[in-house]
C-alpha cells in the first residue's frame, strides 16, 4: 500500500530509556493531531537513560500502532537478563531487570523484529549490507528472530556477540553467520572499501579515515529503497529521499526526533543530558 493511502506514520529515533522525552514527543501538537497515527521505532529502546522499563511500557501500550526493531542495546539488555553478559559501566538496566513486570517486558522485547519492510520503506537499527535486497534483509533478520523467540533463547543469545566475522558472506553458517547478520543490522556504521565493518570508528563520517559510511558503499541493492535507521548519534539527522537517520543523541542531552514518512515533517524534543557524550 502506498504511504498516501495509509494512516500517518511517525518514525522515531533511539529512545534509550528516556521515557519522559518520549512522552513529551508523543504529546507534541503535530503528533497528537494525528489521532490514528502509527509509530515506527528504530531500535535502542532501552539503556543509558533513566527509565527503560517506562519506555517499554509506553511503547507496548501503543499496541498495533507501534512497530519496533531491535537495536544493539536491546539485545545487550536481553543478554544481561539471561546472565551471559555483565552490565556495562554506564548501563542503566537495573531498575528494568528488577521490575515486577520485568519478565513480561523482556518477553515482549525479544519478540520484536530486527527489520521491518512496509509501504516500500525498510527500517533497521544500524544498516543494510550492500548485497541485500529488502526481502533478503527480512530473511536474514528472521534467522536472529527465531533464536530470540525460542524457548531456549537464554542458552543461545551469547552467540550473537563478538567482532568476528566482520563481513557478511552467504556461505557463512552457524554462529559466524548469526554474528555477521546481527553486526550488520545493529552495529554497522563505517566500512572498509571491501564492505567489511569497522567497529572502532564511532564518530561522524571522516573522509580521511579510509572508511566509508555503509550507505556509500557501491552497488547497493537497496540504493533506491528508503531506509530508516538510528544507532549513529554522531551522524545525527539525515533526511533524504532514500536515507532517514534518526538518532539525534536524546540520551546525550540533544534531541529525540520523529519524522512523518508521508511528508517528512520533522518534530524534535530537546532532552536533558542523561549521559555525557563519549561515555
Amino acid at each position: 500500500m502506498p504511504l498516501t493511502h495509509s494512516a500517518s506514520i511517525w518514525a522515531i529515533g533511539d529512545i534509550q530509556g528516556c521515557c519522559a522525552s518520549l512522552d513529551a514527543l508523543l504529546r507534541h501538537p503535530d503528533i497528537q493531531a494525528d489521532e490514528q497515527a502509527h509509530f515506527w521505532f528504530a531500535g535502542d529502546l532501552v539503556n543509558r537513560g533513566p527509565d527503560s522499563a517506562g519506555s517499554l511500557r509506553r511503547i507496548r501500550a501503543l499496541g498495533e500502532r507501534a512497530t519496533c526493531v531491535l537495536g544493539n542495546h536491546d539485545i545487550h539488555c536481553l543478554a544481561v537478563a539471561a546472565g551471559v553478559r555483565k552490565p556495562g559501566k554506564h548501563d542503566t538496566l537495573a531498575a528494568l531487570l528488577a521490575a515486577a513486570d520485568a519478565q513480561e517486558l523482556l518477553d515482549w522485547l525479544r519478540h520484536q523484529p530486527l527489520a521491518h519492510y512496509e509501504h516500500e520503506h525498510l527500517m533497521v537499527h544500524a544498516g543494510v549490507h550492500p548485497a541485500w535486497s529488502p526481502e533478503q534483509t527480512l530473511e536474514h533478520a528472521r534467522e536472529l528472530e527465531a533464536l530470540l523467540r525460542a524457548d531456549d533463547w537464554r542458552e543461545h543469545i551469547a552467540e550473537l556477540f563478538g567482532n568476528e566475522p566482520d563481513a557478511w558472506h552467504p556461505a557463512l553458517t552457524g554462529q559466524a553467520r548469526r554474528r555477521a547478520i546481527v553486526s550488520t543490522l545493529t552495529r554497522m556504521r563505517m566500512c572498509r572499501a571491501d564492505g567489511s565493518m569497522d567497529f572502532k570508528h564511532k564518530g561522524a563520517p571522516d573522509p580521511d579515515s579510509g572508511l566509508l559510511p555503509w550507505y556509500e558503499l557501491p552497488d547497493r541493492a537497496c540504493a533506491d529503497v528508503p531506509i530508516i535507521f538510528g544507532h549513529w548519534s554522531t551522524l545525527g539527522l539525515m533526511n533524504t529521499p532514500t536515507l532517514l537517520s534518526l538518532d539525534t543523541g536524546c540520551v546525550w542531552g540533544r534531541q529525540l526526533s520523529a519524522v512523518r514518512l508521508q511528508d517528512r515533517r520533522l518534530v524534535q524534543i530537546h532532552c536533558p543530558e542523561n549521559q555525557k557524550p563519549g561515555e
